[in-house]
């Protein structure tokens, strides 16, 4: 069997009580060489798990929705999820795809009441993780009062290093002047020389400057430094929406003239990528791959001859891209397309549907067949949800029957009702908040519509690029690229014209 392996902490220095990153990969490993899984994936973070939004869990549910594992393995329950709801959603999701799940430490107990008492012990889970975040925030909120630096995303900062509250003149950031001399640098690279984020991650990666964590250099992160206040030797910290200013603990390494210039600059080239970007790219941002779900970036390429170099624009998955060496990448290979080509061919299909009055017509009529009263939807909606708390508390009283000693097949068969009442009202709720969905979106959308269609047809063949670019978000353009199939969606049934091009460029 085909096993992914999942390892989580709270934070990326727990090293104890057997959950550091390490000792779970390690218990998992040997977990799966003495059941013969074959361990093909394996996922570690530092992260909260209380969220249900973090990167390598995404990763993890997306091999499951694919269908590429049999087994998920991890050192505890609470490793995967602390809360209960989450749990359930996952759960559910690994149902689905006949995807099982086992932890080193405990047995997974399948029945109902398995689940029923696994769901209480993720509940009493989450409290106690709400408990160490309260306690957490208390000690930061002293540290903080103590003119130090607190722990967590505070103390790790590029450029710096940070000194343990535990040793002497403790909670205070210093000089790492390895990386003080690249953040120097790239505020150079930004001011004098007007390099934009995204060259600036590129010139580094180059370079093979590494990061903090040993990543490759982004946009983002590149952004994030450039606009940080602290490289000035200023140190906020924000506790529960409180500002609180922190005094002589981080060593400026910018000083805030040049921190000046720089927000400017950033603004400038923020500008200046929005109007480069409504000029040169028709589909910027309405275009997504196939094979990988990710968006498709915009590209230049340089095609050199004997006496001229020839730039290109095009298309690509934001994931086809190489990683400088030393870095793993998870890449597409799904095809990129001229963007000349690629927009040509978008466009005509565009211009058929809207040269099409029937079909327009027929397809707003039928959108406002949909469109009436929804409020008996809403108050259904608000009905079943009531439903839905009446069944939480029957179940929270059939746990005290089995604590009590009540039979046990009386006591599953009841939780199976409850399940089976549970999954119908969840379906009919999620079938009637489509519907209100749906109703309240076309009855805003539709007059914008049929007025933009009526000025837009008297005169498609003179379009500018904007009143393009209206018309693409207008109708919900979407177009999925899978290698030289181009597939066209949105409002109205483009669908019906879907492109499929003998080759791609």
């Amino acid at each position: 069997m085909k096993a992914a392996i999942f390892c989580r902490v709270s934070t990326d220095n727990q090293e104890k009580e057997g959950t550091s990153l390490q000792t779970q990969l390690e218990n998992c490993l040997a977990y799966c060489q003495q059941k013969g899984y074959e361990a093909a994936y394996r996922f570690s973070e530092p992260y909260s798990g209380l969220s249900l939004e973090r990167p390598e869990l995404d990763r993890l549910r997306e091999l499951v929705r694919n269908d590429v594992i049999d087994i998920i393995v991890c050192y505890s329950l609470d490793r995967l999820s602390r809360d209960p709801v989450h749990g359930v959603i996952i759960t559910q999701e690994l149902d689905k795809h006949d995807v099982a799940l086992e932890a080193v430490t405990e047995t997974i107990d399948s029945t109902e009441v398995g689940k029923l008492i696994t769901y209480i012990r993720g509940f009493a889970s989450k409290l106690e993780a709400e408990k160490i975040r309260e306690r957490t925030m208390r000690g930061r909120k002293a540290r903080a009062q103590q003119g130090r630096v607190p722990v967590g995303g505070y103390s790790k900062l590029y450029g710096y290093d940070y000194i343990k509250v535990s040793e002497a003149n403790g909670g205070r950031r210093v000089l790492n002047e390895n990386e003080a001399q690249w953040v120097r640098q790239m505020f150079d690279w930004l001011v004098n020389d007007g390099m934009s984020c995204r060259a600036i991650a590129v010139k580094l990666n180059s370079l093979q400057i590494p990061t903090k964590h040993g990543n490759c250099w982004s946009r983002k992160v590149v952004h994030q430094i450039l606009s940080n206040v602290a490289y000035t030797g200023v140190t906020i910290y924000h506790h529960q929406g409180e500002p609180v200013e922190l005094s002589n603990i981080t060593p400026p390494i910018v000083d805030r003239t040049l921190f000046g210039l720089a927000q400017q600059q950033l603004r400038t080239n923020f500008e200046k990528a929005k109007r480069n970007m409504r000029r040169q790219y028709l589909l910027h941002g309405h275009i997504r791959c196939r094979q990988c779900g990710r968006p498709y970036s915009t590209h230049i390429t340089n095609q050199r001859t004997k006496h001229k170099t020839y730039k290109y624009r095009r298309y690509i998955c934001c994931r086809n891209v190489r990683a400088p060496d030393g870095f793993q990448v998870n890449r597409c290979y799904n095809k990129g397309w001229a963007a000349d080509k690629l927009e040509a061919l978008v466009w005509t299909q565009i211009e058929r549907i809207l040269a099409d009055p029937k079909l327009i017509i027929a397809e707003i009529e039928k959108k406002q067949r949909r469109v009436g009263d929804i409020s008996h939807l809403q108050t259904e909606v608000r009905q079943i949800e009531r439903r839905l708390k009446a069944i939480d508390r029957e179940q929270t009283q059939l746990l005290q029957w089995a604590i009590k000693g009540f039979p046990e097949d009386m006591v599953e068969m009841e939780n199976r009702k409850l399940n089976s009442k549970r999954e119908s009202f969840k379906a009919q709720k999620a079938e009637l908040e489509h519907k209100v969905k749906a109703s309240q979106e076309a009855a805003i959308s539709l007059p914008k519509l049929e007025h933009f269609v009526e000025l837009v047809r008297e005169k498609l063949s003179a379009l500018d690029f904007e009143t393009k670019r209206v018309a693409l978000d207008m109708l919900d353009i979407k177009v999925w690229i899978d290698g030289c199939n181009v597939e066209v969606t949105g409002v109205i049934p483009i669908s019906d014209y879907a492109i499929v091009s003998p080759q791609s460029d």
